[in-house]
């Protein structure tokens, strides 16, 4: 049995604007015919393009803190000093 409610091809068609304006605000629905699953409706994902600086300040409260003096020396051991031939092992 599905979590979403179900709904059937007929009631698509007929009731299409009220579905898809629900699908709209975040419902889901699988779509039945003669009995059978056939698909789902589902909402798109919207890309947040976004994030005002505070919010980026909430999300940021709870983050690990970051020693950037060991951070620079981590990277500095891991960056290859001198270029190497591949096939040269």
């Amino acid at each position: 049995m599905s979590a979403q409610p179900e709904i059937t091809q007929r009631d698509l068609r007929n009731r299409s604007k009220e579905i898809m304006d629900a699908v709209e605000s975040g419902r889901s629905f699988t779509v039945t015919r003669d009995g059978h699953e056939i698909g789902e409706l589902i909402p798109l994902r919207r890309r947040r393009r976004f994030v005002s600086r505070a919010e980026f300040v909430a999300m940021s409260r709870n983050a690990a803190h970051v020693d950037i003096d060991a951070f620079r020396a981590d990277q500095e051991a891991a960056l290859d000093q001198e270029p190497r031939d591949p096939y040269e092992q």
